[in-house]
């Protein structure tokens, strides 16, 4: 028999003791948490004039709650089947503005009342904004591949100290593969998976079937219990990549006339517990009126008005705009015509990329620019032959038409009138490169640079070298100019932007080696300066 939830994470968190809403380190003197409090886990995302918060309880509610904004009171939606996930949507807010927020059950309140702050209007001039930066972040704790949940929540807390107006999280919140490759065998399709959550029936539907409970045991621990109450003042940006859909990139030509295997594009099960996860646990992309509400994965029955699932928009005043994509959840497999993102998410990009009036403009994808590991999905058509990659060899699977909207895309970037600068994750490494030239597309005059932020998760065999023999590298068909080799090592980046000059830091553990405790003294192990135009 299964535990209930309270029960399990009493033994995920055996020896912790304090406050569920503690920020504290992860030091013994000021452990994770304690369960005693109903409160498990609140993430928010914000605009200008809106906040969006995620939250789950430990025992079921059986009173709706209410969230009270300035005291004004916003009654939660119930997101799951068993009331223990809410989502409060609240609108019509002041930019810039410090909200006192009060989450409540009848008159009791569920944590202490913290504050957060709506972002700067669009037109408003802002000095400088602070981003914290990771990825791979996801994974439950007793899988061989990821550090504890104490030590990736330690270095939550450390990036967290130095105070970021708001966070990214570049993708892979979740590790539970379920059916082509090796992964699977370690994760979701192993006896320790089914022993964790059970096993999922394919034939049913996500929520409101047995599904939902084993997808709740699957990812409390990865989501839930990881962040709890760390960033309830902090906004949280969520990009999915490819394990948030439960599947590694793979490919597998058929044999003897039989069908190719592929993970993606998404099988509809996939694109069920993909959504199924954001609903319960992490904030949609809210609107942006720069941002067409007709792109896929935006406006559904089941999400608040304008939401989007995959395509989203980072607007701070008149210094920033991030444009944040999914390339995964609607990749084709058309050969020369085949796209990452559908067309019409290209042409957004695009456009704001040329019109955009931000003194600073970032794009955000889930699979990197500039980075090949001669995998399945990956722009690029660089393929592992004898430890070396090389794009003389087939690669299968592999479509142009990714290359080419690629190219399109570094085209439109390279255009721009400031550095274009893209964020990536994916690589489980540190790294940094610039491109000057993809085949015959020049972009020397205005390089793009690729920085690829930190891990805070991986271990062990989960490094990509553990299982391909090489780190990623500069993809065969570019030219760059590459400033740090991927350096699999755990960490985080914090990146200042000003009009004038993007300053990245990243930091660095290793989890493999370095005592837990360096962590609360981190400090960044390089630091650049990228100015605004080149």
């Amino acid at each position: 028999m299964r535990l209930p939830r309270r029960e399990l994470l009493k033994l995920t968190a055996a020896a912790a003791a304090g406050s569920v809403v503690g920020c504290g380190s992860d030091s013994p003197a000021d452990p994770v948490r304690s369960f005693e409090d109903n409160l498990l886990h609140a993430l928010p995302t914000v605009s200008s004039d809106r906040i969006l918060l995620k939250t789950s309880f430990i025992d079921a509610l059986s009173d709706e709650p209410e969230l009270f904004v300035d005291g004004i009171g916003i009654r939660g939606q119930m997101t799951d089947s068993e009331a223990q996930h809410f989502a409060f949507d609240v609108s019509g807010l002041e930019p810039d503005r410090q909200y006192e927020l009060d989450l409540r059950v009848g008159n009791t309140r569920q944590a202490e009342p913290w504050t957060l702050r709506t972002f700067p209007a669009r037109d408003a001039e802002a000095d400088s904004v602070r981003i914290l930066a990771f990825t791979c972040a996801g994974g439950h704790e007793a899988m061989p591949i990821h550090l504890s949940t104490s030590v990736r929540r330690r270095m939550l807390q450390r990036g967290l100290s130095f105070s970021p107006d708001f966070a990214i999280a570049l993708g892979d919140h979740v590790y539970w593969d379920l059916t082509l490759g090796v992964l699977p065998t370690i994760l979701g399709n192993s006896d320790l998976a089914r022993e964790i959550a059970g096993t999922f029936d394919r034939s049913s539907p996500v929520l409101g079937t047995d599904n939902e409970a084993v997808l709740k045991r699957a990812v409390d621990n990865q989501i839930a219990e990881l962040y709890g109450t760390l960033f309830r003042s902090v906004p949280v940006f969520f990009v999915r990549d490819d394990h948030d859909y439960f599947e590694n990139d793979e490919y597998r030509e058929g044999a003897g006339g039989e069908p190719a295997q592929f993970t993606f594009p998404p099988s509809d099960f996939s694109v069920e517990l993909a959504r199924a996860t954001q609903l319960l646990y992490y904030p949609e992309f809210l609107p942006d009126p720069t941002r067409p509400g007709t792109l896929p994965g935006t406006g559904a029955a089941d999400r608040g008005a304008g939401l989007s699932e995959a395509f989203g928009t980072i607007r701070y005043g008149k210094l920033l705009e991030a444009l944040l994509y999914d390339c995964k959840g609607f990749v084709s497999l058309d050969g020369q015509e085949a796209n990452y993102v559908p067309a019409d998410v290209e042409d957004w990009l695009v456009v704001r990329m040329r019109d955009s009036d931000a003194a600073q403009l970032f794009n955000v994808p889930s699979s990197p620019v500039g980075f090949s590991a001669g995998k399945f999905l990956e722009w690029y058509p660089d393929v592992l032959v004898d430890g070396a990659l090389t794009d003389e060899a087939p690669k299968a699977g592999w479509q142009s038409g990714w290359l080419a909207q690629h190219d399109r895309l570094l085209i439109a970037a390279s255009a721009m009138n400031k550095r274009p600068i893209f964020l990536g994750g994916d690589i489980h490494s540190h790294a940094e490169t610039h491109i000057l030239r993809s085949g015959e597309h020049d972009f020397s005059t205005n390089p793009i640079a690729s920085i690829i932020a930190g891990t805070p998760g991986t271990f062990g065999l989960g490094w990509p070298s553990s299982g391909r023999g090489t780190v990623a590298t500069p993809s065969v068909v570019l030219e760059v100019d590459e400033k740090l080799p991927a350096l699999e090592e755990n960490g985080f980046n914090i990146i200042d932007v000003t009009p004038d000059t993007t300053t990245v830091r990243s930091f660095r553990f290793n989890g493999e080696l370095d005592d837990p405790s360096s962590i609360d003294t981190l400090e960044p192990f390089r630091e650049v300066v990228l100015p605004r135009t080149t």
